[in-house]
């Protein structure tokens, strides 16, 4: 999956500003996902890209590049 497309989903689930969405940006601390936020960006990540996430991994997503980490890691 590419930048973009998580980008994407990124900004219409968290209603955040797309400029703010980078790599190195911080879920929680600089696009707002709280705990409730961060399952419903899973499922909508899950939904459009047809990857499962293991819960148990969720809290290791920090980064908008730890998301595409895992992306890239478990499609290839």
């Amino acid at each position: 999956m590419r930048f973009e497309q998580i980008r994407d989903v990124i900004v219409e689930t968290l209603n955040c500003d797309c400029k703010r969405v980078t790599p190195q940006a911080r879920l929680r601390e600089e696009l707002g996902a709280d705990s409730l936020a961060a399952v419903e960006l899973c499922m909508a990540l899950e939904e459009a890209c047809g990857v499962v996430i293991d819960d148990a991994l969720l809290p290791n997503l920090e980064t908008v590049q730890d998301i595409l980490d895992y992306w890239n890691q478990y499609t290839e």
